[in-house]
């Protein structure tokens, strides 16, 4: 039993084989988001999530309608000022 023990915790090179590997599968999924293959993909996973919640109504997949805006919060106040500045001419 101690044997068992000793050898779970004096071994550690699933550990670094984790960290490693994670680093790498993360270097990846940025390099790959940009390329055609990553954009289809991405698609790919897209397409799988809506058919998802149509089918069997999974709610907890939507998206919020605002989500765009916490991506591109630049963007968002922009056309928010422009917006304003719209209803203050057309008064």
């Amino acid at each position: 039993m101690w044997e068992m023990i000793d050898r779970i915790f004096g071994d550690t090179l699933w550990i670094w084989t984790a960290l490693i590997g994670s680093v790498f599968g993360a270097m990846s999924v940025k390099w790959l988001r940009d390329t055609r293959i990553g954009l289809w993909a991405y698609g790919l996973f897209d397409k799988t999530l809506d058919f998802l919640r149509d089918r069997w109504g999974w709610t907890f997949l939507n998206q919020d309608k605002d989500a765009w805006r916490k991506v591109n919060p630049n963007i968002s106040h922009k056309i928010d000022e422009l917006e304003s500045r719209i209803e203050r001419l057309e008064k």
